[in-house]
């Protein structure tokens, strides 16, 4: 992601954005969204590692070209979320955020759920229904 783009060209000179910022953009506008838990760094050992606020571009991917970008987002939900309707607004978010914000024409945003975060009460109560299950 250390690549700049060229993205605005005029007779001034040339304006150019990193796929960082993109993908920091990106990862702001995702975690916004009520049932995002966090970002995902992508499964390690099976486990997804969630990431704080101060790794907002980890967990995004992006492929930006001259004029258009790409970008695929890892995230982590909150248990007991609509999952479609989360994606869906994650969708709309980033696309408007990065358009607005860079100029570049989104093309697709991608999301990839990569697990569930579950607060201690939910947890609590799996264990105890685990157990009066056995």
């Amino acid at each position: 992601m250390d690549e700049a783009v060229e993205s605005i060209v005029n007779d001034k000179g040339s304006i150019k954005i990193s796929d960082e910022v993109v993908a920091i953009i990106a990862g702001i506008a995702a975690t916004e969204i009520p049932g995002v838990a966090g970002m995902s760094g992508g499964i390690a050992g099976g486990i997804a590692e969630m990431l704080g606020r101060k790794n907002l571009s980890k967990g995004v991917k992006v492929e930006v070209g001259e004029k258009e970008a790409a970008i695929d987002l890892y995230i982590i939900v909150e248990y007991g979320s609509r999952i479609p309707d989360i994606a869906w607004e994650i969708q709309e978010k980033v696309k408007k955020a990065v358009q607005t914000m860079t100029g570049l024409d989104v093309i697709e945003v991608n999301i990839h759920i990569q697990g569930v975060n579950i607060e201690k009460e939910h947890k609590k109560e799996i264990i105890d229904e685990a157990a009066r299950v056995k």
